[in-house]
């Protein structure tokens, strides 16, 4: 089987689909209303078999569970319209979370509304979850407090309801590890994913050690992301790549090879309202670009491409605490 490189074009047809879990998406995200369908086809067909609808904000909580509906009808009418008789298996999944990034949003009412909602509608993990101190505005004393605080609160959710987390993690590693180490959340026990891991290859090497898995995006395939390729290549050499799982972050991180303007347009730091704003679609990431991460962690670590798949997905299973069973290759 032929490997997918990050030299492919993102025009060029894959050399060979394998089954995969986009551990990370904001496909709820309004920028997707246009062409949700015909993204979910193109995801199906490019082998993603499982996606992860993530919370940051609880205004729009209700909305993951509306899209997470959307997919599974849309599923049902690819498999009757599309794929005739062939079975189809595309399953949508849901995480609760309130981001760092947006702490100033928050608030003890969304806190105790997102419980309810744990115990009302148990989505397959909580998430995303963390620190940010990306801005000046993010590091000052009131903003940390206020982000330890909600994390703490959310860990101690994780806990209770025995889920697993996904880390928001940005600029504020160090901070996070010593919160998390104190806490009496036990990755080891009930998984996560430090989700679109951006530390250096001690910190790599540290969040891996307390149970996590690192989950890696489109970043991974930009030749110039040398940090962030030396911790993904370190946490394996320590570890193996049983501390991996991939993901898109979609409509973010777009793959090099899949990007078509020169801007770098992302949701996070934008009004939480805007969301994308006014950005042309050519400019989003999508589920279907997720093999382009996987072509590029099978050349960086030079592991077969579908050796990765598979590894790969009993590594989210993992993280997720799920027991997916892996798809007979067709």
């Amino acid at each position: 089987m032929t490997a997918i490189y990050a030299s492919f074009n993102a025009n060029e047809k894959l050399p060979t689909i394998f089954p995969l879990i986009d551990t990370h998406t904001h496909f709820d995200a309004p920028v997707f209303d246009v062409d949700r369908e015909e993204q979910i086809q193109k995801a199906y067909q490019r082998g993603v078999r499982h996606l992860v609808l993530v919370g940051y904000l609880q205004r729009h909580f209700d909305r993951l569970y509306a899209t997470k509906e959307f997919i599974n009808k849309q599923v049902h009418a690819i498999a009757g319209q599309t794929f005739e008789q062939k079975e189809i298996s595309l399953h949508a999944h849901i995480a609760l979370g309130l981001h760092p990034f947006y702490i100033d949003n928050h608030t003890d009412e969304h806190l105790e509304n997102m419980a309810q909602m744990l115990n009302d509608k148990r989505p397959l993990a909580i998430g995303e979850i963390g620190f940010d101190t990306f801005t000046d505005e993010m590091k000052q004393p009131d903003m940390v407090a206020k982000q330890a605080r909600f994390f703490k609160a959310q860990l101690d959710m994780a806990v209770s309801q025995q889920l697993p987390v996904m880390l928001h993690i940005r600029k504020a590693h160090a901070e996070a590890l010593a919160l998390l180490k104190a806490h009496d959340y036990d990755a080891h026990e009930l998984g996560g994913v430090a989700h679109s891991f951006s530390g250096g290859e001690q910190e790599a090497k540290a969040f891996v050690k307390l149970g996590f898995k690192l989950g890696v995006t489109g970043q991974v395939t930009n030749p110039n992301a040398k940090k962030l390729r030396r911790a993904i290549q370190a946490a394996v050499d320590t570890y193996g790549i049983e501390c991996l799982v991939i993901e898109t972050d979609c409509p973010d991180m777009t793959p090099i090879m899949c990007q078509v303007s020169s801007g770098s347009q992302s949701a996070l730091g934008q009004s939480p309202d805007d969301e994308w704003g006014d950005a042309p679609a050519h400019d989003r990431n999508v589920p279907a670009n997720l093999p382009y991460v996987l072509g590029s962690l099978s050349e960086l670590l030079a592991v077969p491409t579908e050796t990765l798949a598979e590894q790969f997905w009993h590594n989210s299973c993992n993280a997720l605490r799920t027991d997916w069973r892996y798809p007979v290759q067709e």
